[in-house]
């Protein structure tokens, strides 16, 4: 009778110590559980911030780049508008000139990259309000789309203006054009600067929409 009531007696002792140990480890279960959402969402907040910090950097490159292109697009608009010589001999009743409107495709040239020009002023709004909203899906798709289309038309206007000084460089003899910049060689030195420029803004185009698909590709 002794030996029963002792072996109730030590395992009503030993009890109390696996109970202990449950309580322990449930207790450590339950703040391991706890603890896991917290870490979670830290690790997102920083991510966010990370993926935020990263798309403003893009937009702020982006304003950069348009800045740029304004300056590339006006400028060659400007040049091109200028564009003018007279030869210093001329008789009473002919005066040899060349000017830029002689040229549709010149006149072209003008008015394409004057365009560009201020839709990329108006655009410089929308950029800033990707820098301000850097996650903003909307601005950035919709500037996607206008930068691909006044790149489209930069592009065109510089090419036919280089297809123009080419042939006033080099002339055709199979059209019987001859080639006028030996005597015209100031416009067609100014012609072939304005080109370049444009073409240096087509450039600015191509990189505005590689950055942009880029932001939106790490939506």
């Amino acid at each position: 009778m002794d030996s029963k009531h002792d072996g109730e007696a030590s395992s009503a002792d030993t009890n109390p110590m696996l109970e202990s140990k449950r309580t322990r480890s449930n207790g450590k279960g339950k703040a391991i559980a706890m603890a896991d959402p917290t870490s979670a969402n830290v690790s997102t907040k920083a991510t966010k911030l990370q993926k935020v910090g990263w798309k403003k950097g893009v937009a702020i490159i982006d304003f950069i780049l348009r800045l740029s292109a304004v300056g590339a697009t006006l400028g060659a608009a400007a040049i091109m508008g200028n564009n003018e010589q007279v030869l210093p001999f001329f008789t009473q009743f002919l005066q040899f000139d060349a000017q830029w409107n002689d040229f549709p495709m010149f006149q072209f040239f003008v008015v394409a990259n004057a365009v560009a020009g201020g839709y990329l002023i108006l655009s410089l709004p929308l950029s800033i309000v990707c820098i301000v909203r850097p996650l903003a899906v909307g601005p950035r798709l919709l500037l996607v789309v206008l930068d691909t289309v006044m790149m489209a038309l930069v592009i065109a206007a510089a090419s036919s203006a280089a297809a123009v000084v080419y042939l006033a460089h080099n002339g055709s003899q199979n059209a019987n054009w001859n080639a006028v910049c030996q005597q015209f060689s100031d416009f067609c030195q100014v012609s072939s600067e304005a080109v370049v420029v444009s073409f240096t803004a087509a450039i600015s185009f191509a990189s505005l929409i590689v950055v942009s698909s880029l932001a939106l590709k790490r939506n």
